[in-house]
């Protein structure tokens, strides 16, 4: 492989061959001033690609040879000083300029494409920082880009957390510094300033330590070794600096994202425990109230009252009994199903058994008859947590015999959607406001039923059964949908996914779900 020297000599030996050759070739056809034309062009030529001394070298001989072979007397270098040798002076004058006038413009462009690849590397670098969801996954690639730069060895310390030091195990290195060298970048971070030649501070030492700066903190160092002996030492600094500063920049705001993103999960997950212990205190009064009224009458005057009067004070207290439970489930699963790291406990379930377990539980209740279950045959099983999709479909079917009128059926239907299964709770009752389609299932938000309908549980709820059952869903990686009906009620859908891994499904007749 050629070197760039040679390369860059080849075009210049071109020029002064060619024009050297023009000249033997037009000498007596020409007047010697035009010959010495031939010999500014060539010169002005290899200029272009000659280093300034032999760009001058060259010219001067070139003048030299010209008077030897063309210059009367010939191969002397005897010279009419009142005919040639202001020809020879002004050749050998115009030559150099034209020389350096081409050096200088070649230099100042060189400048610009070193001035312009540096703006590149910044940009390019810049992009690749401001899609990084993990700065520091790119410490390797600040490493390359820095070698590019600089052409000499580089190590990198990244800290990936706040208050971190290189040192320990929430930093990052890069490179292969020796133990000076990682001194020298621990000092460098904690102080946060640059360190090494021309930066001021320790100028004897031969490498430069430049701090990844944030807003107001270090978030690790970058190791240039070498740096004193680099030809451009001071303009390149300023330029491996800003390489640095944008992935502090970068590393600073991903670690006060993540600071931020934690403090939000944290505020979140207190107001919902503030919010739980709200309802607690507010909604649990009444079925508590209605208990201790009921169970204090059979206490107090339970020899006084008939069997009718006392059976159905037992009757309201175990209603308000298994109303106070749900309450109390819903409630701590909506708190366990808020936290970030929440686990189910899921398995390949039969879709039939869970129907058919909610179906005994929603008919024993004394609406319970109105409750009709269909399950399309053969489907496949579910990956869930069976007590999680039970306590879903109880809060719906609660909600559709509490907010339905008394004479009308509500359905409970399971069926296949493609990758998904379908599990709908079907009511015929006044249905919901448009505006509050969406707010239901916000926490402690009962929706309006249309305007000219009233309230067919009589105001009470505390309003976490829908946002119980689409925590369920999304839990499940699913969802939950409420559709209007055309024929007046609600239509509630939780869409869960079929895994496609799962055992061969059962085969069961097509029947309606048992009681």
């Amino acid at each position: 492989m050629k070197s760039p020297g040679i390369t860059r000599l080849i075009p210049a030996l071109l020029a002064w061959a060619t024009a050297w050759a023009a000249m033997a070739w037009l000498d007596g056809q020409l007047e010697l001033a035009n010959l010495a034309m031939l010999l500014v062009l060539a010169s002005a030529l290899s200029a272009l690609w000659l280093p300034g001394w032999a760009s001058m070298s060259a010219s001067a001989l070139a003048v030299l040879a010209f008077n030897w072979f063309f210059v009367p007397p010939k191969f002397t270098f005897t010279v009419d000083l009142h005919q040639n040798a202001l020809l020879l002076v002004a050749m050998l004058l115009v030559n150099w300029i034209i020389a350096g006038l081409v050096i200088r413009q070649r230099r100042l462009a060189e400048t610009a494409q070193t001035v312009a690849g540096r703006e590149a590397r910044l940009r390019q670098w810049g992009d690749t920082l401001r899609d990084a969801s993990d700065p520091a996954a790119h410490a390797a690639a600040l490493r390359a880009a820095l070698q590019e730069a600089s052409g000499r060895p580089v190590a990198v310390s990244v800290l990936r957390a706040l208050g971190a030091q290189p040192d320990d195990s929430a930093s990052l290195q890069v490179g292969e510094p020796d133990a000076e060298q990682c001194a020298g970048l621990a000092l460098c971070v904690r102080d946060g300033r640059p360190m090494g030649a021309g930066s001021g501070r320790y100028d004897e030492l031969p490498d430069a330590y430049l701090p990844l700066r944030g807003k107001g903190i270090t978030l690790g160092a970058a190791l240039v070794t070498g740096l004193a002996r680099h030809p451009q030492a001071p303009e390149l600094r300023a330029h491996l600096q800003a390489l640095c500063d944008q992935m502090g920049s970068a590393l600073h705001r991903s670690l006060m994202t993540a600071q931020e993103q934690q403090a939000r999960e944290q505020a979140k997950l207190q107001a919902t425990r503030n919010a739980l212990l709200a309802a607690i205190s507010h909604d649990y009064r009444t079925p508590l109230a209605t208990i201790m009224g009921a169970a204090s009458a059979l206490q107090e005057q339970g020899d006084r009252m008939d069997g009718a009067q006392r059976q159905r004070l037992a009757a309201g207290i175990v209603e308000e009994s298994e109303r106070l439970a749900r309450l109390t489930d819903n409630t701590l699963q909506l708190a366990r199903l808020d936290s970030p790291a929440v686990a189910l406990r899921c398995d390949w379930e039969s879709t039939e058994e869970i129907v058919g377990a909610v179906l005994r539980r929603a008919r024993r209740r004394p609406e319970g008859g109105r409750v009709r279950a269909w399950v399309e045959p053969a489907l496949p099983l579910l990956w869930c947590d069976a007590m999680l999709v039970s306590q879903l479909l109880d809060n719906l079917l609660d909600n559709a015999l509490k907010y339905s009128p008394a004479e009308t059926p509500v359905e409970l239907h399971a069926m296949r959607d493609g990758e998904h299964l379908v599990l709908a709770v079907s009511d015929r009752g006044p249905g919901i406001a448009p505006a509050w389609r969406e707010k239901v299932f916000e926490v402690f938000q009962r929706g309006d039923t249309a305007p000219e309908q009233p309230r067919a549980d009589g105001g009470r709820g505390a309003g976490v059964g829908l946002a119980v059952c689409r925590a369920i869903a999304r839990a499940h990686q699913g969802e939950l949908l409420m559709r209007p009906r055309a024929e007046g009620g609600c239509r509630f859908e939780c869409r869960l996914p079929l895994r496609g891994d799962g055992p061969p499904p059962p085969a069961p007749e097509a029947k309606e779900a048992p009681a």
